[in-house]
């Protein structure tokens, strides 16, 4: 594949991500927003995000996800979709389900909504609650119920980390109970305000093991009634996931200001300067922006990345993990055991594993203030 965005084989930008907002009412101190949420405040009309939704549409998009922050937030949510809807996308809201009730659900019917998604902090209502930052946990169960009683989908997704990891058996407990048709356990990746807060969040490798045999039981146990999804993270893997399919291959990002993204993370790459939907169409930004092609393809790609066989599996990895832990995007993801820095990957594994002040530190809640505060320290 060439980079040369006048390249009519270029692949089509076929998942469009809303996040029409970064405003939460929760506060997960694992969120992947970027942590100078508080810039976020001009957000995109609901004139221009139609605008958005037509030309990724015309370039060939066929499913797009109302995402944030928490998308509910937006009081345009219900127009959004309705239009989303007519132009003939396939639509799914990610949610926490905070702000959600009957009422709105059967706005989102009407609307065409195609996918409801309900996050979960955990099983358990104390730990949902503590990491939330509100007690939502009741709330959630009965949103949970209602999508069902609509018909939808019943897909939950549960965040895991080293507070819940050990609650796998329980968390699929819950999500059979409650009669889910797919559950994704989310294993934490470590960008944004996850990143801020790794130590404290990444699993030991003995719950990692644990958690993925109580997932491989269960997918038995239950095959043919729930599909359950688990991911080993990434830590503790040796080779890297197919990360978005490929920089600029398949997913479209846009944020609430109207920033166009390869993938949600990418803001944390230094260097880069995104395009806006203000100011450039859809079909511009992903033909031709210098920032969504320099990934693109294989030529940036360094040794041992460019000679490898599996190039075309994974894509050389993770761009902006490269970057968090190398400091530089154009080197292999340390997650592949061919990286010349996946060993020090591991020793950082293996000394969190055995670092007991770890479990007592404090977490940095996500949230307005403490954006602040981070910015104000952090200069950009």
């Amino acid at each position: 594949m060439k980079t040369n965005g006048s390249d009519t084989n270029l692949p089509k930008p076929l998942w469009l991500l809303a996040e029409l907002t970064y405003k939460c009412p929760l506060q997960c101190p694992y969120c992947s927003n970027p942590l100078d949420i508080a810039r976020y405040k001009d957000e995109l009309s609901t004139e221009q995000w139609i605008r958005v939704f037509r030309e990724a549409r015309a370039m060939g998009a066929v499913q797009l996800g109302f995402s944030g922050g928490e998308a509910l937030v937006r009081k345009d949510l219900e127009i959004l979709i309705a239009e989303a809807s007519k132009l003939g996308f396939y639509t799914n809201l990610l949610t926490s389900g905070v702000g959600m009730d009957e009422e709105r659900i059967k706005a989102f019917k009407e609307a065409g909504l195609d996918h409801i998604q309900v996050s979960f902090q955990a099983s358990d209502e104390e730990v949902n609650n503590f990491i939330a930052g509100n007690d939502s946990f009741q709330h959630k169960l009965e949103m949970a119920r209602l999508v069902k009683k609509y018909e939808y989908p019943m897909v939950l997704c549960f965040v895991l980390h080293r507070h819940n990891e050990a609650q796998v058996e329980q968390i699929l407990d819950l999500a059979y109970a409650l009669k889910a048709d797919y559950v994704e356990l989310a294993t934490t990746q470590y960008y944004g305000w996850a990143m801020l807060n790794r130590d404290q969040l990444m699993p030991t490798r003995d719950q990692v093991e644990r958690a993925e045999a109580v997932a491989h039981r269960y997918q038995e146990k239950l095959k043919g009634k729930m599909r359950i999804l688990y991911v080993v993270p990434d830590y503790h893997e040796e080779r890297p996931k197919a990360c978005m399919n490929g920089w600029g291959s398949v997913f479209l990002t846009i944020a609430p200001d109207g920033t166009a993204l390869p993938c949600h993370a990418a803001t944390e790459l230094p260097g880069l300067d995104f395009p806006n939907v203000r100011d450039h169409s859809v079909e511009w930004i992903w033909n031709e922006s210098p920032d969504f092609n320099k990934f693109r393809g294989y030529d940036w790609m360094k040794e041992p990345c460019r000679s490898c066989p599996e190039k075309e599996k994974d894509f050389g990895g993770c761009r902006c993990q490269a970057y968090l832990l190398t400091g530089d995007a154009t080197k292999a993801d340390p997650v592949c055991s061919k990286s010349p820095h996946h060993e020090q990957l591991a020793q950082l594994v293996r000394e969190l594993d055995t670092k007991d002040d770890r479990v007592t530190a404090p977490l940095v809640f996500r949230n307005m203030r403490n954006s602040k505060k981070l910015t104000a320290e952090t200069p950009s």
